[in-house]
């Protein structure tokens, strides 16, 4: 076997005075020059997620959402800020049955939920950063205005959807095929709209008083009950546009379904494991899957395994199948509904799920029964292989067959123009031991069309209800859709120690998992941990649209050795491998003292070389 932290792309980064990683170099950029003008992380996180929303216009934008893991020195402990928003009033599963839908649509506008992602970063800012909304702003503006430097997924998305947003969505052709022609890999691309909404937003905030605080809320109040919620509710209301559903559908998300929504701040899902307590979101996300993977795995000698070898890579994946169909059974949002999460994650109930791994792949779907309480699944899909690439059909939503990705990683295009977004990570921490990690995603110029003077497309996380009732992740009104959105944060003995996480959909828990293992059991730093070779799962129904399993499907990174690959299929495993950088796109940072030093680190993606650290 091969050691993986032999070779590494790229130095993990050290330094005492602060580091930054994201998914683009631009952000970690903006972060870091936060941190060195006197900004704290959260500062620096939030002026570098709203530089993602610009220069990742088809993997996030102002209009997605955010959930946001935070440790403040001051205070201790670990926050979470849920920047998911809700469904409107109006979507209920029987509305969308009545339109003949089986499914939510994943593009257009009925799939609609309250854009969370300002108000969270707004609430972060508020309560624990320093510097005025102004100079957070200041750089997203800086490249709306003057532009920034396309790379070439981006060119590959526009083209891939131009002709779609000629015919179907004319506010969208006005923005990104302007001047009848698009732009190419390298041109500089500019977006005024946007740049045009957040200085509107400034001025609200600097008319209502000197007060940084009420500045904040004034440009709050501006998005979710102003001018900003106004447009969304005018062009949300006034006609059908097509969709994924090959139909034309309306949209549900008003200016009052805004005005009842805000950010909020809640505690963590955590588990302890090997020294370290790792939190999460809670099952309103995908976050818990990671706890209860680590719960199955506690007991087990992963560190005696190779850290590319058939019994670590087995190990970990029938465990995750495991964690899956819990997943599946028991995380959701429903009202006085609430996921037995202890016992998901107590020693007793993953002894015996833990029994249930043995030396051959499982092809089946088992959920546990928690509390005694029996499990009920949705009516997924298996998907057919022989058939046309269903995974590929106008949909957009995170990528997650080897099929429907490129070998750099980047997700696929299917005939009729439409192409999966993805999601964009930042972490950050600073010189002070204040640590964030956040998932930015949604309102992907590919899912939904533009609304016309804002600049910026709406999120379709709704397409990840089920329309199917009696679910925990039933559509319903004002319920937040089960996302798959998972920043990840450690302490360690106690103190805060590691952020991090990846865009990837259901992968995302998956690639961050495998990481941290290979952290901790195998003694790789974080760029070693990034830069070896990883894979996942296909086992369980994709969270997007359409909604597909493929039973026992794993899906390895090209780097694996032969006979890791070999010894797989003889356990059963349907292996099929990928390019060999097309797995993930992870960043991490971490903090540790010793003798009174304090160390700081960071690293990040080589994949799709986008990703970029920086630190001093």
């Amino acid at each position: 076997m091969t050691a993986p932290g032999m070779f590494t792309t790229r130095p993990e980064l050290r330094g005492t005075f602060g580091v930054a990683a994201s998914t683009h170099w631009l952000a970690s950029a903006a972060a870091m020059g936060v941190l060195e003008r006197g900004g704290n992380a959260f500062d620096a996180a939030a002026a570098g997620g709203f530089v993602l929303q610009i220069v990742e216009p088809h993997l996030n934008g102002p209009g997605g959402e955010v959930p946001i893991l935070l440790h403040d020195a001051s205070k201790g402990g670990i926050e979470v800020i849920c920047g998911q928003g809700v469904a409107p009033a109006a979507a209920t599963a029987a509305n969308l049955r009545d339109l003949g839908l089986d499914l939510v649509p994943a593009t257009g506008l009925l799939p609609a939920v309250v854009p969370g992602a300002f108000g969270a970063w707004l609430l972060l800012l508020r309560d624990h950063g320093t510097m005025p909304l102004e100079e957070v702003l200041a750089p997203a503006i800086h490249y709306a205005v003057t532009g920034f430097p396309l790379v070439g997924r981006i060119v590959g998305a526009m083209a891939t959807v131009e002709e779609m947003f000629r015919a179907h969505w004319p506010s969208s052709a006005a923005i990104y095929c302007r001047a009848g022609c698009l732009p190419k890999e390298g041109d500089l691309f500019r977006n005024p709209d946007i740049a045009a909404t957040y200085r509107r937003l400034l001025a609200e905030a600097a008319a209502a008083s000197g007060d940084r605080e009420r500045g904040i809320e004034a440009a709050r109040r501006a998005w979710y009950e102003g001018f900003v919620a106004e447009a969304i509710d005018s062009f949300y209301r006034a006609g059908p546009l097509f969709d994924s559903s090959g139909g034309r559908n309306s949209g549900l998300l008003t200016g009052e379904d805004m005005s009842r929504w805000s950010a909020t701040k809640e505690a963590p899902a955590t588990l302890d494991y090997h020294g370290h307590t790792i939190a999460k979101c809670g099952p309103w996300s995908q976050g818990p899957f990671m706890l209860q993977q680590l719960a199955l795995l506690r007991d087990t000698p992963l560190g005696e395994m190779p850290a590319d070898g058939p019994d670590f890579v087995h190990t970990v994946v029938e465990a995750s199948k495991l964690a899956f169909a819990d997943r599946e059974a028991w995380y959701g949002d429903a009202e006085g509904y609430e996921a037995p999460l202890d016992t998901l994650l107590s020693a007793d109930y993953n002894r015996e799920r833990r029994s249930l791994v043995g030396e051959r792949a499982n092809a089946e779907f088992r959920p546990g029964s928690p509390d005694g309480r029996l499990p009920r699944l949705p009516k997924y899909r298996i998907a057919d292989e022989n058939a046309a690439n269903l995974n590929a059909m106008l949909g957009v939503g995170e990528p997650t067959v080897a099929k429907s990705v490129r070998p750099d990683g980047e997700p696929k295009t299917d005939p009729d123009g439409a192409m999966r977004g993805d999601t964009c990570h930042i972490d950050v921490i600073d010189r002070w031991g204040n640590m964030v990690a956040a998932t930015p995603s949604g309102g992907w110029f590919q899912s939904s069309p533009v609304v016309p003077g804002l600049g910026f497309s709406v999120t379709t996380r709704g397409q990840m209800f089920w329309l199917e009732e009696g679910l925990p992740s039933t559509l319903a009104p004002r319920r937040r859709p089960r996302t798959t959105l998972t920043p990840s944060m450690a302490l360690k003995d106690g103190g805060p120690y590691l952020a991090w996480g990846t865009p990837g959909g259901d992968q995302q828990d998956q690639w961050s998992l495998i990481f941290l293992l290979r952290h901790i059991h195998h003694g790789l730093n974080l760029q070693e941990a990034i830069d070896a070779p990883s894979f996942h799962s296909e086992h369980p129904p994709s969270s997007f649209w359409p909604r597909e399993a493929r039973p026992n499907r794993l899906v390895l990174e090209g780097r694996f050795p032969p006979e890791t690959v070999r010894a797989l299929r003889d356990r059963g495993h349907d292996v099929v491998t990928g390019g060999d950088w097309s797995e993930g796109r992870l960043s991490a940072c971490s903090r540790e003292s010793r003798d009174g030093q304090l160390y700081l680190r960071a690293a990040a993606n080589p994949r799709g070389m986008q990703g970029y650290a920086v630190g001093r």
